[in-house]
């Protein structure tokens, strides 16, 4: 039997960035091309044009971004968790607030059902966009076009909201718990742990399918001209040891702990002071909090620890900026790191390390929760800390943890030998063929679905047409 293919939609708030979604969403559209699929993009904003496909085939819709003047106001009244000061709106105009949500969503879902119809598209993938409510507009407009004009609609959630402190306790949590996300028939859902499987199901009775976060194992990244660069252009030795933290700068990913990590290993190891650099990546991204970005400092100077923060001259993509500099992408920091820290006391996933992994460097991480669930069984070797926290909430870590730190970064016969064996572990438990067998897989039982939508949507459009 032919496959079939299909024209494909897909939805976010934001695009062509460096955040985890934003990634994981250039890899869906690569491996959907390759399979015969025709994909475009609806988003916010995009960061930057997407390389993986047309810029004719990447639309913009301002009104659903992350940070929209609508998407403010909405989450200053119904979001108290996320503002220091926030106001306290009555009853009623907590009405006026859903009802206008309620009456601009619907409008958008009009507006995306016809671009639906102009693009003859077959079936829409929303990112995120029913997990989170950093686009709550986006979310309402994916609902009603999923729901009322029955549109068939793939929702891949990487994160839910009630996860996050600062949305779990909302003023609108009815519309949260209708629409993030939605449970009606003609729905297909898909998560990428076994863990957020299993929440997904006791908490709103769906099966979602899983499909992990992968990363692409063909084709890793090394070092070349280009990122061989990276040392010179940050003025680092080729003796110094670089400890990199390749993720975003907020609270859930503990960076304090990594700094508090680096400190204690110099304290122990003297041979390394002075070696040792702390690298953080990426940027705040959209948990902006400047008090956490000062704590990380405080930490690093309180353990005498040298602090390089480096988002500004890290990209999605190799380019310069206004002064001519080189901008990396996080794969190119990677090459050159000797050492990643990813200790998060809660990860949806962990791209970040799955980069690492790519990238043969070798990593300590945290036995958080999913990693213990999706992660820890496939049979990679980091070095694992256990996620117990002291009365003061810092990460304990035990000094033969230190040991192995400084084992693996001053012995290359012992870093090579990890590395490869957790390379081989991820090219063959995370790597792009197993999100290729997930996706054919996906769009096969949910076929029957995406083909009845078509003839809606043709009947729909014929009825319309003048």
């Amino acid at each position: 039997m032919t496959k079939s293919t299909f024209r494909i939609a897909v939805v976010s708030g934001k695009l062509g960035g460096v955040d985890g979604v934003s990634l994981e969403v250039d890899k869906w559209i690569s491996v959907l091309e390759e399979l015969g699929h025709t994909v475009l993009t609806i988003a916010g904003n995009y960061v930057r044009d997407l390389e993986t496909i047309p810029t004719d085939r990447q639309i913009e819709i301002p009104d659903i971004r992350f940070d929209s003047e609508f998407q403010h106001q909405v989450e200053l009244q119904v979001f108290p968790h996320m503002w220091r000061r926030p106001p306290h709106p009555s009853r009623e105009e907590l009405q006026r607030i859903s009802e206008r949500l309620e009456t601009a969503g619907k409008e958008l879902s009009s507006e995306f059902h016809d671009l639906v119809k102009e693009h003859e598209i077959d079936v829409v993938i929303g990112q995120n966009t029913n997990a989170m409510p950093m686009t709550l507009l986006g979310g309402v407009a994916m609902y009603h076009l999923a729901t009322d004009h029955r549109v068939a609609t793939i929702f891949h959630h990487h994160d839910f909201w009630w996860e996050r402190s600062r949305f779990s306790n909302s003023r609108i949590e009815s519309l949260l718990n209708r629409i993030m996300p939605p449970v009606d028939l003609g729905i297909e859902h898909v998560v990428i742990s076994s863990y957020a499987a299993h929440i997904l199901t006791s908490l709103k009775r769906v099966q979602p399918h899983v499909i992990p976060n992968c990363e692409d194992f063909e084709r890793p990244v090394q070092r070349d001209d280009y990122n061989g660069r990276f040392r010179a252009d940050f003025g680092f030795d080729e003796r110094d040891i670089l400890v990199v933290q390749p993720t975003r700068i907020v609270p859930r990913k503990r960076i304090e702990d990594s700094v508090n990590l680096v400190g204690r290993l110099q304290r122990r190891y003297p041979d390394l002071v002075h070696r040792l650099k702390f690298i953080v990546s990426l940027y705040q991204g959209d948990e902006p909090d400047q008090d956490y970005i000062e704590l990380i400092k405080a930490t690093a100077g309180k353990n005498d620890v040298d602090l390089h923060l480096i988002s500004d001259r890290v990209s999605s993509v190799r380019t310069t900026d206004e002064a001519g500099n080189r901008l990396y992408t996080n794969r190119d920091v990677l090459a050159n790191a000797d050492l990643v820290t990813y200790l998060p006391v809660w990860e949806g996933f962990g791209n970040a390390l799955l980069e690492a992994v790519a990238a043969r460097v070798p990593i300590v991480t945290t036995t958080y929760l999913v990693y213990k669930t999706d992660i820890m069984t496939s049979g990679l070797r980091n070095i694992e800390i256990r996620d117990r926290y002291d009365d003061q909430g810092s990460l304990v870590v035990d000094d033969h943890v230190l040991d192995a730190i400084h084992r693996v970064v001053t012995h290359p016969d012992v870093r090579r030998e990890m590395v490869d064996h957790n390379y081989a572990v991820g090219r063959r438990e995370f790597g792009l063929s197993r999100l290729r067998n997930r996706l054919e897989l996906v769009f096969s039982e949910y076929g029957d679905e995406i083909r009845a939508s078509r003839k809606r949507l043709s009947k729909s459009k014929a009825r319309y047409s003048v």
